[in-house]
């Protein structure tokens, strides 16, 4: 202990005042370097982790080697105060004194208090400490910042989201604990999925989460409509989906070679199914798929020919059902004609019918 705190002496005696709290990007690690203070109140639990000395580091220039504390990732989340904000809190320590201290965990990584830190470096008061050695920092972090900071509840909701990481609780219990709507962390937590680079202007402030949200909904569908492309590329042309991903062809060139395969796979059923029944019906003419294999026609005619053919037979097909139930509807007349063969009644109702009628009238009546 008494090493470390000559050793804090020996840099705070060269060192020129200064303080700066640097925050970066959520998630990433960072680091707060001390100024002038000498740390007399530290204890060998609470005191951060110091490099090697860094006597020919000249002391007005911030250096990688100069001695910092680490800040734990979930608390460099929280936008720190503005220039103003900071002097105005300076004053206040200068003037009333540090109400809270400054709370490291068991390592020195700093979990609360950047602020003050950094205000105590403005007003050269000597900051003081406390050590957390509990085994949940995310959630005192959460705790200490998310009530007392004039942040919004998109911005709430965006911290807890993307805390997630360091927390072992899951977003329901979070959104129980810290009493925000479980929908809103639930946003907060698509606008991280699928707007990244929004999800940070939400929790800087810049940007509202509703509007963040609106715009990761946009990315999801349009990122679910591009993964279902590949899905069917994979499914039905594996060749086109290969060679997509070897950036042989666009997603959507590949998607549009399938569906031209595809129609032209349909024409080709059309077709086929076309030939099928003029077979079956008994129809003579040779095969439409044999003069495309043959290349008298292409298959788009070969398709319009086949088109052509089924219209015309459910024509026919419902002529002759018109005709069958006009006879179904007279069969009684054909039934009393039946019955008179060979007497004037019938020769005078044949007699007045064309040949075809008539041919007819008497072929019916045989079969009563």
């Amino acid at each position: 202990m008494a090493d470390l705190r000559a050793r804090i002496k020996r840099y705070m005696a060269m060192a020129s005042d200064y303080a700066v709290v640097a925050v970066t990007q959520w998630g990433a690690a960072t680091t707060v370097p001390i100024g002038p203070t000498q740390f007399t109140n530290l204890s060998s639990a609470s005191a951060p982790h110091w490099p090697q000395d860094t006597t020919n580091v000249p002391p007005t220039i911030p250096s990688e080697k100069e001695p910092a504390l680490k800040i734990h990732p979930t608390a460099s989340m929280f936008p720190t105060l503005s220039k103003d904000e900071l002097h105005d809190l300076a004053e206040s320590i200068k003037t009333d004194g540090q109400h809270k201290p400054i709370v490291l965990d068991a390592d020195g990584v700093l979990l609360d208090g950047r602020n003050r830190l950094a205000a105590c470096e403005i007003a050269g008061v000597e900051p003081r400490f406390t050590t957390y050695t509990g085994d949940d920092p995310t959630g005192v972090i959460l705790s200490h910042n998310l009530y007392r900071r004039h942040i919004s509840k998109g911005q709430q909701a965006m911290i807890i989201a993307m805390a997630r990481s360091f927390s072992e609780h899951p977003l329901r219990q979070q959104a129980k604990l810290h009493s925000i709507s479980l929908t809103r962390i639930s946003n907060a937590a698509t606008v991280l999925q699928h707007a990244r680079d929004l999800a940070e202007q939400v929790r800087v402030g810049t940007l509202g989460l509703d509007a963040a949200y609106s715009t990761a909904l946009e990315n999801k569908a349009r990122a679910a409509a591009i993964q279902a492309q590949h899905e069917r590329l994979r499914e039905h042309a594996p060749d086109l989906a290969e060679q997509v991903t070897e950036g042989q062809l666009t997603l959507d060139d590949a998607t549009a070679a399938l569906d031209q395969r595809q129609h032209e796979e349909q024409l080709q059923q059309s077709v086929k199914h076309a030939d099928a029944l003029r077979l079956a019906d008994g129809d003579p003419a040779p095969p439409l798929v044999q003069l495309v294999e043959q290349g008298e026609i292409t298959w788009s005619e070969a398709h319009e020919r086949a088109e052509q053919f089924l219209a015309h037979r459910r024509d026919a097909i419902h002529q002759a059902q018109q005709a069958l139930r006009a006879i179904a509807e007279n069969w009684a007349a054909v039934q009393h004609l039946a019955t008179r063969p060979n007497t004037p009644y019938a020769r005078d109702v044949l007699g007045g019918l064309a040949p075809e009628a008539r041919f007819l009238a008497l072929s019916l009546t045989t079969l009563v």
